[in-house]
């Protein structure tokens, strides 16, 4: 005889959002099966329905995940970085507020390098809502694609800020043990001079000294030194250097997302990296923490209208 009470607690572990929660918090489906069996008695849960049901409630976050609305938030900083999922790369882009939250904004399965590809998932940011008529700042790596695929789409309105890390790693790379010794506390306290035009002569002082040395080093130093300087030249580098000089804050977001991807062993299917990965960076927005110097983003904000407009004039 059918019971109404017996099959309402049956249903209650696969209705129940945290069967999700637990699944991507670490908790195995076959693990979920016992767990719950200890609980409930043994009230029917297979393994197969706990996977069953994680997959349809994670693909139910991540339509919501790639569908949010960004037309009520005023972005003020968009960071992008690659992260690889069993040897394919996830291209995360992570944005600011204006009042100095993060919130992830979108992925896409492809390499930093794919210009057309990251051109794609920008567009799609901008016909969910994404503003950029007052400018925004991108902090990437020295990835050429990256780079074509945000002026290509954003145009004058986007002013890019290259990472100082990548940039010091790279022009390191060219060079000895006992070369990178001697270079690599003068380029960081080149880049980390507050004053642009400090920081510029020391920089182009150290290319002089690297074309003796390592002309491929000293090629990689010159290369887009302009944009490693963006937060001195904009006058915000004192204040944002913690946050903005660097795609840190966004390189801190991939570690943290092994506590979510990292005990999985066998990657499937694309339709699994992206559910989990919407699954995973949902659950982080709610414990991320504003940017530090997120007070001063407003100063900020009035010197990248300035830049955006000088910008618009070169232009014309």
């Amino acid at each position: 005889m059918p019971l109404p009470n017996y099959e309402a607690l049956r249903e209650l572990p696969e209705s129940d959002e945290r069967l999700r929660e637990a699944v991507l918090l670490g908790l195995s489906t076959h693990d979920y099966e016992r767990v719950s069996r200890m609980m409930l008695d043994g009230f029917g849960l297979s393994q197969s329905s706990v996977s069953r049901q994680f997959v349809e409630a994670s693909a139910e976050v991540w339509k919501e995940f790639e569908e949010r609305s960004l037309k009520e938030t005023s972005f003020i900083a968009l960071i992008i970085d690659g992260k690889y999922l069993a040897k394919q790369q996830m291209v995360i882009c992570l944005g600011v507020t204006e009042d100095g939250r993060k919130q992830p904004l979108g992925f896409i399965q492809t390499t930093t390098e794919n210009a057309d590809a990251i051109a794609g998932l920008l567009r799609d940011l901008i016909d969910r809502g994404l503003h950029f008529s007052k400018g925004l700042l991108f902090v990437i790596d020295g990835s050429k694609g990256l780079r074509k695929a945000i002026v290509d789409v954003f145009g004058e309105y986007a002013v890019i800020q290259r990472c100082q890390y990548h940039k010091r790693q790279n022009v390191l790379s060219y060079l000895t043990e006992e070369q990178q010794q001697h270079f690599k506390g003068r380029i960081d306290r080149a880049h980390k001079h507050p004053d642009y035009e400090t920081a510029k002569s020391a920089l182009r002082a150290l290319h002089t000294e690297l074309l003796k040395v390592n002309r491929s080093a000293a090629r990689s130093l010159i290369e887009g030194l302009e944009e490693t300087l963006t937060l001195q030249r904009l006058g915000v580098y004192e204040e944002l250097r913690w946050s903005l000089r660097t795609t840190n804050t966004i390189a801190s977001l991939n570690g943290h997302l092994r506590k979510y991807l990292g005990r999985i062993r066998y990657w499937r299917t694309s339709d699994q990296r992206a559910r989990w990965l919407a699954c995973a960076l949902t659950e982080m927005e709610e414990n991320m923490k504003r940017i530090m110097g997120s007070t001063a983003l407003p100063k900020r904000r009035a010197a990248l209208i300035s830049e955006v407009n000088q910008n618009k004039r070169q232009a014309a």
